[in-house]
């Protein structure tokens, strides 16, 4: 068990179920092999970081079960199904079982930003050592990763989850709070078929 805890949040590659937004543009298989393809190009992203510091990292998925999750990304990481609720409440629930197990720094991504690299990654969480709280601002306003050095339940609460306001919500909450916050550059995030052009960078890395 190492101190510092990475949490990706994924989804199973099924049909019809996953990246929902690209089905017009790739069909329900397109949609699957890229679910598939951008989990494991941010897992790889990870992976990286192990021969930097000691950390573990942790997938939290929803659809599928567990084995299935370990068949596929290999047993060097745990996986989690995610809880109920909404992403908040989801996110809220895997910081809280990380510290509990005694982690003393938590960050949590997507896979919907490919530019989120082992500099990036790193960067967060040397911030959470002087910082209360590390956001990765996204372009569209929400943001691709959070970072924390103990649980604070209200910047998972009363927000629009999914819209252009969520970074807009959550730096108003930090501040009322009087968080001390570092900010990661802004990155897009790939969710709709206009999208699709920044992901295609990445494409020959993942085959």
């Amino acid at each position: 068990m190492f101190p510092e805890c990475l949490i990706i949040f994924s989804r199973y590659p099924e049909p019809g179920k996953t990246k929902t937004r690209m089905i017009p543009a790739l069909g329900k298989e397109g949609a699957v092999k890229l679910q598939r393809q951008m989990t494991e190009h941010t897992l790889r992203q990870a992976r990286k970081l192990f021969s930097y510091r000691s950390l573990t990292v942790e997938v939290h998925f929803a659809g599928g079960d567990r084995q299935l999750m370990q068949e596929w990304l290999g047993s060097d990481v745990t996986c989690y199904q995610q809880g109920a609720g909404d992403l908040g409440q989801r996110m809220h629930l895997a910081i809280n079982r990380a510290f509990a197990a005694g982690m003393a720094k938590v960050v949590i991504i997507g896979t919907d930003c490919p530019d989120v690299n082992p500099s990036i990654l790193i960067q967060a969480f040397d911030a959470l050592k002087r910082q209360d709280l590390v956001l990765g601002p996204a372009e569209d306003g929400g943001y691709y990763l959070i970072g924390l050095n103990c649980p604070i339940p209200e910047l998972f609460n009363q927000i629009k989850w999914g819209t252009a306001q969520v970074l807009t919500q959550t730096k108003s909450i930090a501040n009322a709070l009087g968080l001390d916050v570092y900010y990661l550059p802004v990155l897009p995030d790939v969710d709709r078929p206009e999208d699709l052009v920044i992901w295609q960078k990445f494409c020959p890395e993942d085959g």
